[in-house]
């Protein structure tokens, strides 16, 4: 979808303030945000793709005006309640007022360690052949989404060069809504600068983008 949180070649937002030797967490209320995440993740209850979705669907005043945390509890709240883990009442009152429980087990101390500590393989095993091949060049469509895609607003219509080839992964456009469909291929594609931004920006300069096989055709 189209919203502020897709901020590539946007600007007037003000500086970017580095804290110097920044602690992974400020307060202790978001050491628990982010616990309650891995945990609820990794039993289960949501994916990677669905949080990032509910991130994006903050209202944009609410978006800018909130930490990178204040986002994580936002998307939270929404997702237990979408789901029917919670209730906006128990949420307003900060009590379970039900008594049938929940239809996934909590995460056990040891299940939680082992997510928090080992990388969740992602990979997925496809029969067909790529779609391209390293040095191809592509041109990316001209899509503006009302649901979520992992293809950036700034590079949309733009022409590249596949540079590395990945292997195949779940598709994040249609897993954010958790929708089974078959994964695809995701590659590196080179983009000159002036191709993103216009002949201003430097002439040897480029990005890399990890895009999905959808999102392109051949030029």
């Amino acid at each position: 979808m189209d919203g502020v949180h897709d901020m590539g070649g946007m600007d007037n937002f003000g500086p970017i303030i580095r804290e110097e030797n920044e602690p992974a967490f400020h307060h202790e209320w978001e050491r628990k945000v982010f616990t309650h995440m891995i945990a609820l993740m990794g039993s289960g209850y949501f994916s990677v793709d669905e949080v990032r979705r509910y991130t994006e669907q903050i209202p944009p005043i609410q978006y800018l005006a909130s930490s990178y945390y204040e986002k994580w509890l936002e998307s939270l709240i929404s997702i237990l309640v979408d789901k029917n883990v919670i209730t906006a009442e128990e949420m307003e009152s900060g009590k379970s007022l039900r008594t049938d429980g929940t239809a996934l087990p909590p995460l056990p101390k040891e299940g939680a360690e082992f997510v928090t500590s080992n990388p969740v393989p992602a990979f997925q095993e496809l029969d067909q052949a790529p779609k391209f091949v390293v040095g191809d060049k592509i041109t990316t469509k001209v899509m503006h989404p009302e649901t979520f895609t992992r293809l950036p607003r700034y590079a949309r219509g733009k022409q590249g060069t596949i540079e590395k080839t990945y292997g195949a992964f779940l598709f994040p456009d249609s897993n954010a809504y958790g929708i089974e469909e078959a994964p695809q291929y995701n590659y590196s594609v080179r983009f000159s600068a002036r191709e993103l931004w216009g002949e201003d920006a430097p002439p040897k300069d480029a990005l890399y983008i990890d895009l999905f096989e959808s999102y392109m055709e051949h030029s």
